[in-house]
């Protein structure tokens, strides 16, 4: 699959959307939960069942859905313009707790909501017309996307992951791709399903998080990598490809490996450089170091990070672990306190801190 990847996306027109870091424009919603807890399998069973077989008054309602989410991604607003109003729109988080996300006083996001909204309040409400539905359509799997990141790893809060988030952006894509037959959009499905998959072995009993090397990998959602997979397939070859499925592709080999040992580190550097010509994203590239790094080398992945602006997420924790791997640990442990000083995410703090202490032996 890889492969036919690649041959593929060697011909790609450089017309994508570039790669968002994680955390820039959103940090962690304080939602209301809706439903009481549900387990993973009757949460997918609900999300198929509503993305596929809705009643006569739920197709409706998912019509309108995907109306105001075309309108709330209009391209008019900027990413954190958009992504704010489609969690107040359709996501349906109250303006406080949107303002909590964004770490601003309420008054402040009441007042950017109110912008966003007259800025499209001279928009038809009706999906867009086919000549404006391609842009239109890159400006929702952008924010469908930093939606699920947001969910996934939180920027800021206590717990690594908020479920509610993540969750509604899956049901949210699921809406978009059962609507749209795009390559890309399955790509996008593809990509929060496979990463996703991983959630349930993320953290351990205290809530701190487990690098996907550690993961017990009996916990992964094998379900939901059997169906991201089978979009991934699906979708090769039936256009441009595009960066969604070179990340979905990229999650489907860690997916597929049955240890970390057995991951196949050279087609995910090969997909990696393909994604960083297609994108020319800063955080693409810190993938890319980690990759250089398993298949070349920590001194050679090191050098790939000495291009990249220090000050970006993730930068410090990168060079710690990279200099620890190369046997460097005094340099590794300048850069681990570094990162855990500059975390804001509780639970992520609390695993740099660890890292700290053990390397210090046992005394930050």
């Amino acid at each position: 699959m890889q492969e036919a990847l690649i041959a593929a996306a060697r011909h790609w027109s450089a017309d994508g959307i570039p790669a968002q870091p994680r955390g820039w424009l959103l940090q962690t919603a304080s939602r209301r939960m809706v439903d009481q807890w549900r387990s993973d399998t009757a949460r997918r069973d609900r999300e198929v069942r509503v993305a596929s077989e809705p009643s006569a008054g739920g197709a409706a309602q998912d019509d309108d859905t995907l109306t105001v989410l075309f309108l709330c991604c209009h391209p008019v607003l900027s990413p954190t313009s958009a992504i704010a109003l489609t969690l107040r729109a359709v996501g349906g988080l109250t303006t406080a707790e949107i303002a909590r996300a964004f770490l601003v006083p309420e008054a402040t996001m009441a007042q950017r909501i109110s912008r966003a909204k007259q800025r499209v309040a001279g928009e038809r409400f009706s999906m867009p017309s086919p000549d404006e539905r391609a842009d239109r359509l890159r400006s929702v799997l952008r924010v469908l996307y930093l939606m699920f990141n947001e969910g996934y790893t939180g920027s800021a809060g206590d717990d690594l992951t908020r479920v509610d988030l993540s969750d509604e952006a899956i049901r949210l894509a699921r809406l978009v791709q059962a609507a749209d037959d795009d390559p890309e959009v399955a790509g996008l499905l593809a990509l929060v399903l496979l990463t996703d998959a991983r959630r349930p072995a993320r953290t351990d009993a205290s809530g701190t998080p487990v690098t996907l090397a550690d993961q017990d990998r009996g916990l992964w959602d094998h379900a939901r990598v059997a169906e991201g997979t089978a979009l991934l397939d699906g979708a090769i070859g039936r256009g441009a490809v595009g960066e969604y499925q070179l990340q979905a592709a990229i999650a489907a080999i860690h997916d597929r490996a049955r240890s970390a040992d057995a991951t196949d580190w050279p087609q995910i550097l090969a997909l990696y450089e393909l994604l960083e010509r297609m994108t020319g994203s800063p955080v693409v590239t810190l993938n890319r170091a980690v990759a250089t790094a398993m298949v070349h080398g920590p001194a050679v992945g090191l050098a790939v990070l000495d291009g990249v602006d220090g000050t970006l997420p993730r930068v410090d924790q990168l060079k710690a672990h990279l200099h620890e791997l190369a046997g460097d640990h005094e340099l590794a442990l300048t850069h681990y306190r570094r990162a855990a000083g500059r975390a804001t995410n509780v639970a992520e703090r609390r695993y740099l801190d660890a890292q700290v202490a053990r390397l210090a032996g046992g005394s930050a």
